[in-house]
């Protein structure tokens, strides 16, 4: 595995061991035994990785940060536009901008202090044709001559990991085969980055769940890459899947309920629009009544949520919420990563 940019680039048997070293160091970090299997001493001795920060955040910095200095190693917050110069992605382009160098530069510059490179970057949420080609990833990808590792852009893979082991704590098992998955919508005042939708439909299909995503309208389905590669999985994997815009045959038998506001990618960059389309939609927040549709199911978000908008306090205090075992495991999961590329397991 050269980078870790999209699960969908792991060989099951990658994110299988992924995932099992994530495992062993929540157990350590609980204080619990490594089932006999020892874990790297501090794999990342001597080592550092540059965190790209393009965008705000809480866990992601926190437990990239934490998890390097556990692991042994360095980590040095860097935000392009701020604390760093700005920065161009696009080849032929006259500098004559805001941007003071390219990543062609920067990249490369970076890989000889570093020993791995973070990004995270959000789409400009201007024209989904260009934000869909996920530039500022690939070109540090493309640049960089040690491994980079997606903090979220257009998908967040570290969350999927999270969520993945949040699961398998939950249920006792790493086979989720036969599960049915809800991957809901539901409303916010603001039209978000489709990214953790992405993943989390990307990561059900693969584990071989049947998956549902439970959205409004077609306007809301997500984008056909993501769509065909989970169509991909319940073909390799097993599983099933399905767009539903009826909330009640949605939870029906639910075993889990992931929820996730995104913004309708018609109107994507036209936000005024979909407002009042967004507005009327409201009602699918997730309360005490869609939850008891449900197989007794658990309930996850990737956070943060805005309480009784998403859901209600109820569904968020239940011991039935996952949200902040699948929040701790970001720290795990980015460990087992940072491990992995670094050569240390």
């Amino acid at each position: 595995m050269k980078h870790f940019l999209n699960t969908q680039d792991c060989s099951r048997s990658e994110l299988d061991a992924l995932l099992a070293l994530a495992a062993r160091f929540r157990r350590a970090g609980r204080g619990g035994a490594s089932a006999g299997l020892p874990l790297p001493e501090q794999p990342l001795r001597g080592k550092a990785i540059a965190l790209v920060f393009f965008n705000p955040s809480l866990r992601t910095r926190t437990s990239f940060e934490l998890g390097a200095f556990q692991l042994g190693g360095h980590a040095v917050v860097l935000q392009p536009g701020k604390d760093a110069w700005p920065i161009e992605f696009e080849l032929g382009t006259v500098m004559d901008g805001e941007a003071e160098e390219h990543i062609a530069e920067v990249a490369r510059v970076l890989s000889r202090y570093a020993d791995l490179i973070g990004v995270r970057a959000f789409p400009k949420f201007l024209d989904w044709a260009q934000d869909r080609r996920d530039t500022v990833l690939r070109g540090f990808a493309q640049y960089a001559t040690v491994p980079v590792i997606n903090m979220e852009t257009i998908t967040h893979p570290c969350q999927e990991l999270a969520h993945a082991l949040a699961l398998q704590e939950h249920f006792g098992t790493t086979d989720l085969r036969g599960r049915k998955y809800v991957l809901t919508w539901t409303y916010h005042p603001k039209a978000l980055n489709t990214a953790v939708a992405n993943s989390a439909l990307t990561i059900a299909t693969r584990l071989g769940m049947d998956v549902t995503l439970l959205c409004p309208t077609p306007e809301y389905v997500l984008d056909e890459r993501y769509m065909g590669w989970a169509a991909a999985n319940v073909a390799e994997s097993g599983g099933s899947l399905q767009v539903s815009h009826d909330i009640e045959s949605a939870y029906a038998g639910a075993d889990v309920v992931y929820a996730k506001s995104w913004g309708a990618l018609p109107y994507f960059g036209r936000w005024e629009a979909e407002q009042p389309v967004r507005d009327r939609y409201r009602h699918f927040i997730v309360d005490e009544a869609k939850m008891a549709l449900t197989n007794d199911a658990v309930f996850s978000h990737c956070l943060p949520l805005r309480r009784n908008v998403k859901a209600t306090d109820a569904v968020m205090d239940s011991p039935r919420c996952l949200a902040i075992d699948e929040a701790e495991n970001r720290l795990h999961v980015q460990k087992a990563v940072m491990t992995t590329l670094a050569g240390g397991q």
